[in-house]
């Protein structure tokens, strides 16, 4: 069988008709220094731009996953178009530096800015024509960005959460046994005990004992075995759970006065588009909302959704999606 990094037609292949550089970016963080790509089309411009906000855990500037790069496709295609993009390692991540496992979603807002204040010092860049995409948690970093910094003249999100984390992971857990065939009494048992628990480290979110604390005494009365109860325990009390989960992005994303798109896969079970597109509708009535149904998270083609259908789908970016970010994009 051909292996799963080959079967990726997506990846672009040289030669490229535009510039691509090497950038390394400081930060106000002492530690963290960030690597990342900067391609810019041929040409003596200035050139409207985007950075590239990559999803959760710790990613590489092309948000590599089974193989596939989504952020090089999406950066090939928008660069091609006479956009420039800037796509970046997470701290701790290829050649970026800074400790990443105390790190929140806040943080990695700081590290997004400094990325951002990079493109607007770069004289081939239309200082004013800068823009952010962020994928799954970049969705809610980008509005955090803006926040503090108001010269960002336009979003898009990805799969972006638009409710609290643990909102969200509500009905994340719902969506995953859903496409997976469980029994409807066995989800909505799931689903109640998942809801005490974001709940519970809600109210803890800046006691970390506390938190898995509560979490151990609901999955000691759920009867899951101790193993499984400390491995969630010691999850929720990590500073990244806590603040995911605890953070409404509602606020960051009303405040928003600036042109937004939003594009979900209706076959994501991870940020499922009924709830956000939903929220995101009432939030924020300017955003530019669209649905793609068969899309998982990646905005691949899906059969279930499944994460673990990811590695077995060939397409990276499916070109609907790719298509209508890349064309919003150009007419900013």
């Amino acid at each position: 069988p051909q292996p799963v990094a080959d079967a990726r037609p997506q990846t672009p292949q040289a030669p490229f008709p535009y510039r691509s550089e090497d950038v390394v970016i400081a930060t106000p963080t002492p530690g963290v220094q960030l690597a990342g790509t900067l391609t810019v089309p041929e040409g003596p411009g200035p050139f409207p731009a985007v950075l590239l906000i990559t999803g959760s855990g710790q990613q590489d500037r092309d948000e590599t996953v089974f193989g596939h790069k989504p952020f090089l496709v999406l950066a090939d295609a928008l660069s091609r178009r006479g956009v420039a993009v800037l796509r970046v390692d997470d701290r701790g991540v290829g050649g970026s530096t800074g400790p990443a496992a105390t790190a929140t979603t806040a943080d990695f807002a700081i590290d997004a800015g400094a990325s951002f204040a990079f493109l607007r010092a770069r004289p081939e860049i239309a200082p004013t024509r800068i823009g952010l995409i962020g994928h799954s948690e970049g969705g809610t970093i980008a509005p955090l960005v803006a926040k503090a910094d108001p010269r960002v003249a336009f979003i898009v999100l990805i799969a972006g959460p638009t409710v609290s984390g643990g909102e969200l992971l509500v009905e994340q857990s719902r969506a995953t046994l859903h496409a997976s065939g469980a029994q409807p009494a066995m989800v909505e048992g799931n689903v109640a005990v998942q809801a005490r628990m974001m709940q519970a480290v809600a109210a803890h979110v800046d006691d970390p004992e506390g938190a898995a604390a509560a979490v151990d005494a609901i999955l000691t009365e759920a009867g899951l075995p101790e193993d499984q109860r400390h491995a969630v325990a010691a999850q929720v009390a990590a500073p990244w759970t806590r603040w995911f989960i605890a953070h409404d992005p509602q606020p960051s994303l009303a405040a928003l006065r600036i042109p937004v798109l939003a594009i979900y896969g209706g076959k994501d079970v991870q940020v499922p588009a009924e709830q956000n597109a939903t929220a995101l509708r009432a939030v924020l009535p300017s955003a530019e909302i669209v649905v793609l149904p068969g899309l998982n998270h990646l905005m691949q083609p899906a059969n279930t959704g499944l994460v673990a259908e990811y590695q077995t789908i060939q397409t990276t970016f499916d070109p609907t999606a790719l298509t209508a970010i890349v064309d919003w994009v150009a007419a900013r």
